[in-house]
């Protein structure tokens, strides 16, 4: 999308630098190895501006777009080059964390099935030197159960409170960014307050795996793979960082399409990489890779049927979507004794988002949750994977990793016994003051907001 009132300069497609640029810049430990040239110079270093990201709050700041093309693969290799050639007391220990919906596109890129893809990424990653590999499926449960119990919980207060619903799921940033930046007060009450799952996974690595490691956060290097872009400015929220640290808990977002590039420079395809087991937070063996949902995110299934069973003593086997105005946005309904008592949507793509606003701000608003997504399509559609190299969407990859993705077998996150230890041992139980703090944040208008109307889809 594209503010008619912007008038930087940067607002156009993803800028490359000078290919000779050296990414080891001013963090090499001497001269001499500040002179030396890495293997990797020729990696453009990635920006992200407007028409790359899905969230427009009248272009993204100054220091945002700073902090932001500091997330790219030069950073990751300035890391790399640091704990190979300065003094132990710089080292970081490096981890990167793949999102589920990253792995269909190396799988369809290599024709692999998704767990020989994550295995040899896995592989590939500890090659360059990355120390731990897990993937996101973890923070996802706790994001989806924390989701279910505040629907709960909403809706045992909705005759007191007209904010309770609808209520919108919190997982995308790009939805969440234009909710904040653009939508304001009418439209953030509603959304949920669970954290997002990378959000989740930056508390698991920079707190639980700190303890675990007896590592200061700020010793840890945290790399989420991702599907899409605006991950990157997910990453920059203030309640995503820790003061007494000095420490994020994501320090650099890398998409899909950044790691092939880096693939490219070292002339290695997956299919030439052993398997590696993706490592686990409580040292087994890695399980098989699984999904959330028949869709991209899952969060909708989970919660109606989790809602059916604890509101109205009703088990929900399969889910019936039924399509309204486009592929894009789709409804789920409860009967009991003749009545409609849940009505859920998901709506993916700014089209159907800025209908879904509309009809709430003028009262006309049916359901009580909806699963809102930026990319139409889902998270498989991220522009992060799923673009041609000038702009325009892979329409043969996008269906390839929609085909590989449904081979994934859908797991409930209730049956996750890891999570439940995690309730337990890390959290101190499923309803303290510490889950609270740390599955939960606030969402609220920023004090500078845009006109929907000047934005264009």
């Amino acid at each position: 999308m594209k503010c008619e009132n912007c008038t930087k300069k940067e607002c156009s497609k993803k800028q490359k630098t000078d290919d000779t640029q050296d990414p080891l810049g001013d963090a090499a430990c001497s001269t001499s190895e500040n002179a030396e040239k890495n293997e990797f110079h020729k990696l453009a270093s990635a920006k992200i501006f407007l028409s790359d990201c899905l969230a427009c709050d009248n272009c993204v700041t100054a220091e945002e777009s700073t902090r932001i093309s500091q997330q790219n693969q030069e950073e990751l290799f300035r890391v790399l080059n640091l704990n190979k050639k300065c003094d132990a007391s710089k080292h970081k220990v490096v981890v990167v964390s793949i999102c589920p919906q990253s792995l269909p596109y190396f799988a369809a890129k290599f024709n692999l099935s998704v767990t020989d893809a994550a295995r040899r990424l896995c592989a590939y990653l500890k090659s360059l030197g990355v120390h731990r590999v897990f993937d996101t499926t973890l923070a996802a449960d706790f994001s989806i159960m924390e989701n279910r119990k505040e629907f709960v919980a909403r809706y045992h207060r909705r005759t007191y409170d007209e904010r309770s619903f609808p209520m919108f799921a919190s997982a995308c940033p790009g939805w969440i960014r234009y909710a904040e930046r653009v939508l304001g007060n009418p439209v953030t009450p509603h959304i949920c307050t669970a954290k997002s799952p990378q959000q989740i996974m930056g508390s698991l690595v920079k707190d639980y795996f700190a303890r675990q490691q007896n590592l200061c956060p700020d010793k840890i290097f945290h790399i989420i793979l991702a599907p899409c872009y605006d991950k990157k400015l997910e990453a920059l929220r203030e309640d995503f960082y820790t003061a007494l640290y000095n420490s994020q808990d994501v320090d650099c977002v890398l998409t899909s399409v950044e790691i092939a590039q880096i693939m490219e420079q070292t002339n290695l395809s997956l299919k030439d990489m052993q398997e590696s087991p993706i490592d686990s937070l409580f040292g087994d063996v890695d399980g098989e890779i699984v999904r959330h949902g028949t869709r991209s995110d899952g969060y909708l299934e989970h919660i109606f049927k989790h809602a059916a069973k604890e509101l109205f003593d009703i088990d929900v086997k399969e889910i019936t979507y039924r399509a309204l105005k486009n592929k894009d946005f789709h409804e789920v309904t409860l009967e009991k004794d003749g009545e409609t008592v849940l009505r859920f949507a998901a709506a993916y793509g700014f089209r159907n988002i800025q209908n879904m606003v509309l009809k709430l701000k003028k009262g006309k608003f049916p359901y009580h949750f909806v699963e809102v997504l930026a990319c139409p399509g889902g998270c498989l559609n991220g522009k992060g994977q799923a673009e041609t190299e000038d702009g325009k969407l892979d329409k043969a990859l996008l269906q390839q990793m929609e085909d590989v993705y449904t081979t994934v077998p859908v797991q409930p996150p209730e049956t996750s016994a890891h999570v439940q230890k995690l309730y337990q041992d890390w959290l101190e139980g499923t309803d303290s003051k510490k889950a609270q703090e740390t599955l939960h944040t606030k969402y609220s208008a920023s004090k500078q907001t845009i006109n929907s109307l000047d934005i264009k889809w």
